[in-house]
């Protein structure tokens, strides 16, 4: 890898920004198609959000269905374990490594602050110190994590207690004896809540009953079926159309727990108080802290001033490639072009089929289109 960045009036094949599970599978799909990438991590790993993510953490599907592209897990034969927070970090780190040693150009420490029209076809990439980057293809691969969702209610700030969302949590030390709310029905917000009920008092709120997926069927992890079926592969508008709630994966050890009542779950409320919340009926209930397990939204602030978000700042994109820019390709959105689009076991397939276009592009485009 170079020290030193391209002079300001090379032109790059493409710029990823973002060296987590997104950006790896990005530059690989860019190798594979015979372009040279430079991927551009604000951290100081290549391994995107994952550090960061609560200490208990295990992927919800098995290693053998959570791979970059061939790169196996290192299980030593044992495909059926689910990896730890940890292992997957080093996972990331030795793919990067791969990718070094196969031509891609890997920078940590270099946040994005804006992409640009450059005038004549490409793009101007700005990073945190103000250098510019020409680049013929841009790959917006930064994930979520950075931009966590966390509703807005009546009378939060009012609220007392420890506010959070669950991006902020890392184990349930800190929480000890508390009275503490976990909103959301999804994994994290089950796996968060359990863990928490160990140490606390534990409500789930959410606004539906908790629907449970059993992890395991006849002798296979669900994502064995998931792929054998071709579920993987629906497109994002048959999976709105069929509706249903989130399905939380559980061997049983999560249904027990509500069951059981060492966790229990109750309707969403509608605002806080003080000293907790009050729900739509009226009633109230105390708390020490509330956890929100409420997603995540695109961090995509540097594409705002060239005007590829929408009011809201959602991407504008079909399957991952723009709609308002040709040259600009995401990857890493959720349900970008299927179930598991944001996934380790998706992400690949995705950064394959914008890493085609892309490089017929960079490829087809006269060469005088990009000069300065």
């Amino acid at each position: 890898m170079s020290t030193d960045f391209p002079d300001v009036t090379d032109v790059l094949d493409a710029v990823v920004i973002g060296g987590g599970q997104s950006g790896l599978a990005a530059a690989r799909a860019l190798l594979d198609a015979g372009l040279t990438p430079v991927v551009l991590e604000a951290g100081e790993r290549t391994a995107g959000s994952w550090p960061s993510y609560y200490d208990s953490l295990t992927l919800f599907s098995p290693a053998r269905h959570s791979t970059l592209g061939a790169l196996p897990f290192p299980d030593g034969g044992d495909g059926d374990r689910y990896p730890h927070r940890d292992e997957v970090v080093e996972y990331l780190l030795h793919h990067a490594d791969r990718l070094r040693a196969d031509g891609a150009d890997i920078r940590v420490n270099t946040p994005v602050e804006a992409v640009e029209r450059d005038g004549s076809g490409g793009f101007v990439v700005r990073t945190g110190d103000g250098r510019p980057l020409r680049t013929r293809g841009v790959v917006a691969a930064s994930g979520s994590f950075a931009n966590p969702y966390l509703p807005r209610l009546p009378g939060q700030e009012d609220f007392t207690g420890h506010l959070t969302h669950v991006a902020g949590y890392r184990d349930p030390a800190p929480y000890a004896g508390s009275r503490v709310i976990v909103v959301g029905a999804g994994n994290s917000a089950v796996q968060v809540g359990h863990e928490l009920a160990g140490v606390a008092t534990v409500t789930l709120a959410t606004r539906a009953p908790v629907a449970f997926l059993d992890q395991r069927v006849r002798g296979h992890d669900i994502h064995h079926w998931l792929a054998a079926t071709g579920f993987d592969d629906l497109p994002p508008e048959w999976l709105a159309a069929m509706g249903g709630p989130t399905l939380v994966l559980d061997e049983g050890r999560y249904r027990e727990a509500l069951g059981s009542g060492r966790m229990r779950r109750r309707p969403m409320f509608t605002a806080f108080t003080p000293e907790g919340v009050v729900r739509a009926d009226g009633t109230r209930e105390r708390a020490d802290a509330v956890v929100f397990a409420t997603g995540y939204r695109p961090a995509l602030d540097y594409l705002r001033p060239l005007g590829a978000l929408d009011a809201d700042g959602a991407p504008r994109h079909a399957g991952g490639i723009s709609t308002t820019h040709p040259g600009l390709v995401y990857v890493g959105l959720e349900f970008q072009r299927s179930f598991a689009s944001n996934t380790l076991r998706g992400v690949t397939r995705d950064a394959e089929h914008v890493a085609g276009p892309l490089a017929a592009r960079v490829r087809d485009a006269p060469a005088a289109l990009f000069q300065p």
